[in-house]
């Protein structure tokens, strides 16, 4: 029986590295979907596995989304195959299809105008499960945003980018449960890298990259020390100095405070903003990200008492 449960959790996580491999190396649009598809039957198996209702009902709600956005994806894809006759990822040139492309890959993000479903998700699932849906979830759809950046509508991405950091900020300072906290920072975070993609993919990557690195040491500990909520952060000090102060300086790193690590991808951002002559983008992302500023220092603050 044993060794059938590692079997299966073997078989699992290979699925779900084979989904997002498929997805980042492929050009034709039936590859990209199948990886896609891949990778969301995997992890509905590992967000299942607590034998609870939550978990359930949390299955159904990724299912049915991230359903709608591959479907949205393939859709996309077949109609720019119709209009040029190319099914390369990279041959984008239909307008429609763009847009919808978009929209799709929004969904899978977890990011304005479909964000719903990504606290809920999260809250529901366990810590690991919830890392997984905020780090290694999100490898598949920036790829294929990635490949498809210069043909994806500048301005919608911009305006999605710009309102997912200000629902994010705002969502984000009502929350008493911690997973659901991360679930808006994750949203503010990608706002700031949809924001930088229109100009700057690279940086847009290396943006996301570094709060994924930052994400995996603080979702650890948050589980080491069994912590759920931001009541059981104020007893975190007298149990384990190290790791607390581990968590404090995480968190407001992932605030993008200076002179921390989350802080360098946003200059590069805000530099990249101001060099494209966008000053007052620039301007209302920095005042933004204020807001969910303010929520982490609350959080590290409690932290600390």
């Amino acid at each position: 029986l044993l060794v059938l449960n590692l079997l299966s959790q073997l078989i699992i996580t290979m699925s779900l590295v084979l989904g997002t491999a498929i997805t980042t190396s492929s050009n034709h649009w039936m590859m990209i979907w199948i990886g896609l598809e891949l990778n969301t039957l995997a992890i509905l198996v590992i967000i299942m596995k607590p034998k609870h209702p939550r978990s359930t009902e949390a299955a159904v709600k990724y299912f049915l989304t991230q359903t709608i956005a591959s479907t949205m994806v393939l859709c996309a894809g077949t109609i720019n195959a119709t209009q040029t006759g190319q099914w390369n990822a990279s041959m984008m040139t239909n307008k429609y299809a763009c847009t919808m492309l978009l929209l799709a890959l929004t969904i899978k993000l977890g990011t304005i105008p479909t964000y719903f479903w990504l606290p809920e998700v999260m809250q529901a699932t366990s810590m690991t499960t919830a890392l997984v849906i905020a780090t290694w979830q999100k490898i598949a759809p920036i790829s294929v945003m990635y490949a498809t950046h210069n043909h994806l509508p500048q301005n919608m991405m911009m305006t999605i980018g710009l309102s997912s950091i200000i629902i994010g900020g705002l969502g984000g300072i009502n929350q008493t449960q911690l997973r659901k906290l991360m679930a808006f920072s994750s949203m503010m975070n990608l706002g700031w890298t949809l924001t930088a993609f229109s100009i700057s993919p690279n940086t847009a990557t290396i943006n996301i990259i570094f709060y994924m690195i930052m994400l995996i040491p603080s979702f650890t500990l948050m589980k080491k020390m069994s912590l759920k909520t931001l009541q059981n952060l104020t007893t975190t000090w007298t149990t384990s100095p190290l790791a607390n102060t581990l968590l404090t300086l995480l968190f407001l790193s992932l605030s993008g405070l200076p002179p921390l690590t989350g802080f360098i991808p946003k200059i590069m951002i805000l530099n990249e903003l101001i060099m494209q002559n966008l000053t007052p983008v620039a301007t209302t992302t920095a005042m933004m990200s204020l807001i969910s500023l303010f929520f982490y220092i609350r959080t590290t603050f409690i932290t600390t008492l």
